[in-house]
């Protein structure tokens, strides 16, 4: 899943990279708001990050341009601790969610996760789960009937993309777009490679292949 992080503090920003990009997420950065409503809209992100307090742009007039040009990424947005009018003419702007300073990383990391599941219609799981495959995010591993198999963290990264999106069909260049961040080389060969070893783990029916289209998770028992 690609993130982006609009924060203008450096250290605040290093240190919730560092711990994203730990959780399996890939995370462009951006300090100034006006970059943001470009990028934001620019970019196929799977959530947002929005700090208020941003130079160049406020946070909120970032969030509203990015809502009046129709962009339906879910948005989490930083507040300063006690700001509870930020935070509602945030959610009156169109954030999905919002989070005080200062705030400990497991509960954004949690908030992250059940933004993406509502945002795939899967709100009603505590956890990710598709076609009998159980995602512990916080191990980065998945289970089959109580089973644990244990993935690499590329095989993570893809696996959960794949189950938040169960059915569709997802094209090599679909995926690099949302499993690496702009920094990073995009090489499909990379992807076939991981989708391959997904298929040893977990029996060749869980991703099929769609020749010219891409591929699509199934996830029926081997």
């Amino acid at each position: 899943m690609r993130l982006l992080l609009v924060e203008d503090s450096v250290p605040l920003a290093d240190e919730l990279t560092t711990a994203l990009q730990r959780q399996g997420y890939a995370v462009d950065w951006l300090a100034d708001g006006r970059d943001a409503v470009y990028q934001g809209q620019s970019e196929p992100y799977d959530l947002i990050i929005l700090d208020l307090g941003l130079p160049g742009l406020p946070g909120l007039e970032v969030l509203a341009q990015w809502r009046a040009a129709g962009l339906a990424t879910p948005v989490l947005i930083l507040t300063a601790r006690g700001s509870w009018a930020e935070r509602i003419e945030g959610l009156k702007a169109g954030a999905d969610d919002y989070l005080s300073k200062p705030f400990h990383p497991e509960e954004l990391q949690l908030r992250i996760q059940a933004l993406l599941r509502r945002a795939r219609g899967l709100a009603n799981q505590p956890t990710l789960e598709a076609a009998g495959l159980h995602l512990d995010e916080g191990r980065q591993c998945v289970s089959r009937e109580g089973v644990d198999v244990q993935l690499t963290a590329a095989e993570f990264r893809l696996l959960r993309y794949f189950m938040l999106h169960p059915g569709q069909v997802l094209s090599k260049s679909h995926l690099a777009e949302h499993l690496y961040d702009g920094e990073t080389e995009r090489d499909s060969n990379v992807l076939e490679v991981h989708v391959n070893h997904l298929r040893r783990k977990l029996g060749r029916s869980v991703i099929e292949t769609r020749r010219g289209q891409g591929y699509v998770y199934a996830g029926n028992t081997p």
